[in-house]
C-alpha cells in the first residue's frame, strides 16, 4: 500500500516538514526502517537511532530538532498514538481471500450469511450458522450446531467444536481450539480414571481476540464463558466452566483451572496460574509467574507464588535477597553476645 505524506498528516492532524507528496510504502521500527518507510520517535532511548535510520518519514514531537534534511518530519503531540492509528487504518488488513473455495465442505443444513469467505478445506458442519462478513481461513473445522456471528476473522487450522457460540467482531488465530473436552475424570475402586462426559459448551462474546494455540475447554455442564472485549495471548489454557470477565487480558502461558471466575478489567501477566474454584475480583493485576491459590477479593496488584499484594511481596522478596547478609549479621551478634557472656562470667568468678 502507498499513501502520501499529506494523506498521513491529514489523518493524524500533523504538521509536515518536507515533501508532502512523498509516497510511504511501509511502517517500520526506527532502527530497522528502510527508504520509503514511516517510523516514529517518542522515547529519548531511541534518539540514538535518529542519525543512522534509513526511514524516509518520521513522526516526532514538536520539541525534537529536525536536523536531517533527507528525512520528512510529521510533527504530532503523541508519535506512538499517531503510528498506531496509521497501522489500524492502513496496514492491519489480513491477507485477502474471496468467495467460498471449491474445496470447502458446507453441510446443506448450515446457514451462511452475506459476504462470507471460506478458504480451502474449511468444514462447516450440520446445523451451523455463520454471520455476515465473516472470513474463515484454510483448514478450519467448525463442528455441529455451532453459531458464529458477523464480522469475524478465523485464521487457518482453528477447530471449534459442537454447540459453541461465537459473537461478533471476534478474531481467532491459528492453532486455537475452542470447545475441547474439559479435564473431567473420576476414580473407580481400582484407582483408574473414568472419563466424565463434558456436555456443556463454550460461549465467546463480542470483540474478543484469541491468540494462536489457545485452548478453551467446554464446560462439564453449562458454559465456559469468555466475555466481551477479552484479549487472550498465545498458549493460554482455560479449563471447563471458567468465566473471564469483560475487557480482561491474559498473557502467554497463563493457565486457569476449572470453575474459576475472573472479574472485569483484570490483567494476568505471562505464566500466571490460577487454582480451580476461586474468584478474582474486578481490576486485579497478577504479575508474571504469579500463582493464585485462593480467591482475591479486592482490586489491586498481586505478585509472587502464592500471590500477595505486591507491596508485601516485594518487601518479602527484598528480605529473601538479603538472607545471606542477615545470616552474617546474626553470626556476628552471636559472637559478640558470647564474648560478653564470657567477660561477665570471668568478672563474676574473680
Amino acid at each position: 500500500m502507498k499513501i502520501t505524506v499529506q494523506e498521513v498528516a491529514n489523518f493524524v492532524d500533523g504538521k509536515i516538514y518536507g515533501d508532502a507528496s512523498f509516497e510511504i510504502k511501509n511502517i517500520s521500527r526506527i532502527e530497522e526502517a528502510k527508504e520509503g518507510d514511516l517510523t516514529f520517535l517518542y522515547l529519548s532511548l531511541y534518539e540514538k537511532h535518529l542519525e543512522t535510520t534509513q526511514a524516509s518519514v518520521i513522526f516526532v514531537t514538536p520539541d525534537l530538532p529536525k536536523s536531517r534534511k533527507d528525512i520528512i518530519y510529521i510533527e504530532v503531540q503523541k508519535p506512538d498514538e499517531a503510528l498506531q492509528k496509521m497501522i489500524i487504518k492502513f496496514f492491519s488488513h489480513p491477507i485477502k481471500i474471496s468467495g467460498i473455495d471449491a474445496t470447502a465442505s458446507v453441510y446443506p443444513s448450515a446457514k451462511i450469511g452475506k459476504n462470507v469467505i471460506l478458504g480451502k478445506n474449511v468444514v462447516i458442519s450440520e446445523n451451523c450458522s455463520i454471520g455476515d462478513n465473516t472470513t474463515i481461513y484454510h483448514n478450519t473445522v467448525i463442528l455441529e450446531s455451532t453459531e458464529i456471528g458477523s464480522n469475524n476473522i478465523i485464521y487457518p487450522n482453528v477447530t471449534i467444536t459442537h454447540n459453541c457460540k461465537i459473537g461478533n467482531n471476534v478474531i481467532i488465530h491459528s492453532g486455537t481450539v475452542v470447545g475441547s473436552d474439559g479435564f473431567g475424570y473420576t476414580n473407580n475402586e481400582r484407582g483408574e480414571f473414568i472419563k466424565i462426559p463434558q456436555i456443556g459448551n463454550v460461549i465467546i462474546e463480542d470483540n474478543v481476540e484469541l491468540g494462536s494455540n489457545v485452548s478453551i475447554d467446554r464446560a462439564a455442564m453449562g458454559s465456559t464463558i469468555i466475555k466481551s472485549g477479552v484479549k487472550i495471548d498465545n498458549l493460554v489454557q482455560i479449563a471447563h466452566n471458567v468465566v473471564i470477565g469483560d475487557n480482561s487480558a491474559l498473557s502467554g502461558q497463563t493457565g486457569i483451572s476449572g470453575s474459576t471466575v475472573v472479574g472485569k478489567n483484570c490483567v494476568l501477566a505471562g505464566q500466571v496460574g490460577l487454582a480451580g474454584h476461586i474468584t478474582i475480583a474486578d481490576r486485579v493485576m497478577v504479575g508474571a509467574q504469579g500463582g493464585v491459590s485462593k480467591s482475591l477479593t479486592q482490586s489491586g496488584k498481586y505478585f509472587g507464588s502464592p500471590a500477595k499484594n505486591y507491596r508485601v511481596a516485594f518487601k518479602e522478596e527484598a528480605h529473601i535477597r538479603n538472607l545471606e547478609k542477615y545470616s552474617n549479621q546474626i553470626k556476628e551478634l552471636e559472637s559478640k553476645v558470647k564474648e560478653l557472656e564470657e567477660s561477665f562470667n570471668k568478672k563474676g568468678n574473680s
